[in-house]
């Protein structure tokens, strides 16, 4: 019986499963995401499930990976200096579409060149002025991104650019016409320098978790998911990472279809961090027609279509004094519950509470501390006021109250913050429900004292917010229902054409409806489609959002831990497109990699098309470890009547190719 093992590495935990291959789950594990170094955790959750199942490593036949860090990366503004080659383009074509915030600070160099839309050479390449350019760039950049106009009809000028850069450098190179086959050249290029920016960081992942992984003794061939939810080889995620954002949402909806086997269905997926949210048609998760979005970037990169809310088991707990009631509201930011802090320091975290409580007031930083991440000694590449900081906090948990002097140095908290050097711990629903006795993970008295030095809050009446640290936590979770039912609602609203709906809270209707309103007239509001919830905490909070919104709450066995099987369960798939235009009349024009190739017959230049894409599709899915491999092809074609001739336009043709992982002897 062969045995696949499943990893997911979330903002909080890292996942890790073992199954065989008739799908029966082994066993399972969770250990604490290590954000400094993503394979400790990896390592310590793949460990534990060895431990659990009583398997030995060398019985692991595959191992697959899913992971957040290129999606966080590009929403925390992360990645190496790059510089960009754009061959044929204006300055103000590219600035309009935003390279600028995706270059920050980095090189863009234009030079003469590209080609048309039928693919002919606009203007000619001068090689010898990009080798003079690319010499007086220096050494400190990472990679290369190149763009060409048009380079989807042609790609001869960027393949020119990457050979010459790659011998001058020695360093990656990403083309734009390698990681999409679509029109676009100002998109094609913010998806390929985003991608040279993830190149570095990709690769130390996945070499670090194939040391890991070694290290404990499994020799399988290592997959990564890709943003689509199909697996692709560690090889090929290491060459284009941007395949991989999006990659641990859409392991979780493969997971939830496994999971469930339900054709229709909204899949929400809370963790510590976000709720990812998206919809399951016909067995299948539903992909983004416009490229996969992440933070400010929209991508040529073809993924699930995901909605993703700052709201999570981890998400820091506010209260608004507008007005005379105060009002909870959570999120967007992570921070560590008090219950996990307390566990890792207990002899901070109780006597400061119990400091607080005793005052019976509840100061803005009271119930809140801050956590370093690193020891002194690596205290490199800081500037005088970042050490100042980093000094005051030291190498241990500290009390918020009454360590910093002034705003200078808590905007230079929150951006030691951002950069992942310093971790914030507060009160968040983790907390709320360990007074509620829903959960038992951590520390239940530090988060029963942090709640009630919260509840001494004072509204703006004057009031306290909460009587009792119960009644504060029961707010929180009902706040958490509320916000979660929001967010579902909005996703489906979407789903059936209200992309223009702008606030629930402030919908009348809906809000009645939600409540079941019954009096001279009745209205009840709720989703269509059952809920499949998903998560370490889905059991905890999901079962109160399926009342809310009066439809059934599907809550799977091992629901926490469905992105890890997602990320073993899927299938390895690669398509490939290419187009056929028409540049005369009579004439059909093939536009590949191997340049243009003009055909007489339409029928003639549709067939070659396919096999040529066909054959680049297998030969990808097999070099990722595919076998039995099945072939789908889809076609449009765009024609007209012209005094009732038909007029051949153009036609795009993609073939997928997909098959299971092959295996190795175990």
């Amino acid at each position: 019986m062969t045995i696949s093992l499943g990893i997911d590495t979330g903002g909080t935990y890292t996942d890790a499963v073992l199954m065989e291959e008739n799908k029966i789950i082994i066993a399972s594990s969770k250990a604490l995401t290590t954000k400094h170094d993503l394979s400790i955790g990896i390592g310590e959750a793949v460990q534990e499930v060895l431990e659990n199942s009583h398997k030995k490593a060398s019985e692991i036949v595959m191992s697959s990976l899913s992971t957040t860090l290129a999606t966080n990366a590009l929403v925390e503004g992360q990645g190496e200096k790059v510089g960009l080659f754009a061959i044929g383009f204006a300055r103000k074509d590219l600035e309009r579409h935003g390279l600028s915030a995706a270059m920050k600070e980095d090189p863009i160099i234009i030079v003469d060149g590209g080609h048309t839309h039928s693919g002919e050479e606009k203007t000619p390449l001068n090689l010898g002025k990009i080798d003079k350019l690319i010499n007086d760039l220096g050494d400190d950049l990472s990679a290369f991104a190149v763009v060409s106009s048009f380079a989807t009809r042609n790609p001869s000028h960027e393949i020119l650019v990457r050979d010459l850069i790659r011998k001058k450098t020695g360093k990656p190179v990403t083309c734009s016409s390698d990681l999409s086959a679509r029109l676009n050249g100002p998109k094609r290029a913010i998806t390929s320098v985003l991608n040279a920016r993830l190149i570095g960081l990709i690769d130390r992942l996945i070499c670090a978790s194939k040391f890991k992984l070694q290290a404990l003794g499994i020799n399988a061939p290592l997959m990564v998911v890709r943003g689509d939810g199909a697996l692709i080889s560690s090889d090929v995620a290491q060459e284009k990472p941007i395949e991989t954002i999006l990659s641990g949402p859409a392991a979780s909806i493969v997971g939830a279809q496994w999971l469930t086997n339900e054709a229709d269905a909204i899949i929400s997926d809370i963790g510590g961090t976000t709720t990812d949210i998206a919809i399951l048609r016909n067995g299948k998760p539903k992909i983004d027609p416009n490229g996969a979005k992440v933070g400010a970037f929209r991508t040529m990169v073809e993924a699930v279509a995901m909605s993703t809310t700052g709201l999570g088991g981890d998400s820091e707990v506010h209260i608004s004094k507008d007005g005379l009631e105060g009002a909870l509201f959570l999120g967007p930011s992570r921070i560590m519950p008090i219950a996990l802090a307390a566990i890792n320091w207990p002899d901070v975290i109780i006597p400061t509470l119990e400091n607080q409580v005793a005052s019976e007031k509840c100061g803005e930083y009271d119930a809140k501390f801050v956590i370093p991440t690193l020891v002194k000694s690596k205290f490199d590449n800081f500037n005088n006021r970042e050490v100042s900081v980093l000094e005051k906090i030291g190498d241990r948990a500290k009390p918020l109250e009454g360590l910093l002097s002034n705003r200078l140095e808590f905007a230079t908290m929150h951006r030691l913050v951002s950069r992942g050097i310093l971790i914030m711990s507060g009160v968040t629903p983790t907390d709320a429900s360990h007074v509620l006795g829903l959960s038992k993970s951590w520390n239940v008295g530090a988060s029963q004292l942090a709640l009630k030095v919260f509840a001494n809050h004072r509204k703006g009446s004057g009031e306290y917010l909460s009587p009792e640290a119960s009644s504060l936590a029961q707010l929180i979770i009902d706040q958490l229902t509320r916000q979660t039912g929001s967010a579902l609602i909005n996703v489906a609203l979407k789903e059936d054409g209200y992309d223009d709906f702008i606030s629930i809270e402030d919908n009348w209707l809906i809000n009645h409806g939600l409540n079941h309103h019954n009096k001279t007239f009745f209205i009840n509001f709720g989703l269509g489609l059952p809920v499949i919830g998903l998560g370490a905490s889905a059991s905890t909070y999901y079962p109160k959002v399926g009342e809310h919104l009066s439809t059934n709450m599907i809550i799977p066995k091992y629901s926490s831990v469905a992105n890890a099987i997602g990320a073993v369960a899927g299938r390895i798939s690669f398509k490939c497109s290419g187009t056929v235009t028409s540049p005369t009349n009579g004439c059909f024009r093939l536009h590949g990699k191997n340049g243009l190739e003009d055909f007489a017959s339409e029928h003639e230049a549709l067939k070659v098309l396919e096999s040529y894409l066909s054959e680049q599709a297998s030969s990808k899915a097999r070099l990722s470890g595919a076998d039995e491999i099945d072939i789908q092809v889809s076609k449009e074609i765009r024609s007209s009547d012209i005094e009732n001739q038909r007029m051949f336009m153009e036609a795009e043709i993609s073939v997928t190719a997909s098959g299971r992982p092959r295996i190795t002897s175990s």
